[in-house]
């Protein structure tokens, strides 16, 4: 949306994963539903609510999915505002969706046909419309919250997938290094229409990229 914010303006979009999910099973659940939050996940989104807490927040929006939800509402509590949901914010498809992922499911021959392309991918949605769904949220978001912040919750693979998009990246990459832990925040820094800078933090700790889920 160029030309919507005025240049001299620096607004700030803070694109937060959700916190650590309640799913004893190890399962990929992906866009599946009945998947919330655990007892520490709670916690670490409280733990990004605090370090939000002083910060001019104008604008919480969040993938339909329980998990976003549920991290992004003590942040919109701690500000007095109402959660929006924004489907482009959603976790990416998977056609493993539901299964434990392990190296024994990769290796039966049922799901060799969903591996042949790691690049577009050929299991679940090409990485590039995950870019642009994500952008659009952005900078719906970033107009709307012109001058002050935006917190968008959503799911690590479409936050590591924005952020290698803007840094002119490849979008096909290896997911063990990703650097997108639980309840993490990848803030995107604007001065009117202009990205400036993308800053990582974890103030809710550190977290495995490889762990199960999204």
């Amino acid at each position: 949306m160029p030309g919507d914010v005025a240049s001299d303006v620096e607004t700030i979009v803070h694109v937060l994963r959700h916190g650590e999910v309640h799913n004893p099973r190890g399962v990929l659940y992906g866009r599946l539903s009945g998947f919330q939050l655990s007892v520490t996940g709670r916690a670490q989104a409280q733990a990004v609510a605090r370090s939000l807490a002083d910060h001019d927040i104008a604008l919480v929006v969040a993938s339909p999915l329980q998990r976003a939800q549920e991290t992004a509402d003590p942040i919109a509590a701690g500000h007095g505002l109402t959660i929006r949901t924004d489907e482009n914010l959603i976790e990416a498809g998977n056609t493993f969706e539901g299964l434990g992922v392990t190296a024994s499911t990769l290796r039966k021959p049922r799901h060799w046909w969903k591996l042949r392309d790691p690049f577009t991918p050929s299991w679940g949605e090409p990485y590039l419309q995950i870019a642009h769904r994500m952008l659009a949220a952005v900078n719906k978001a970033r107009v709307e919250a012109a001058g002050r912040e935006a917190v968008l919750v959503s799911h690590q693979l479409p936050v590591w997938t924005l952020r290698r998009f803007l840094q002119g990246q490849r979008l096909w990459h290896d997911p063990r290094n990703r650097q997108c832990s639980l309840a993490s925040l990848t803030s995107l820094v604007y001065q009117g229409d202009t990205l400036i800078d993308i800053v990582y933090s974890e103030p809710a700790g550190a977290s495995d990229p490889s762990v199960t889920g999204a």
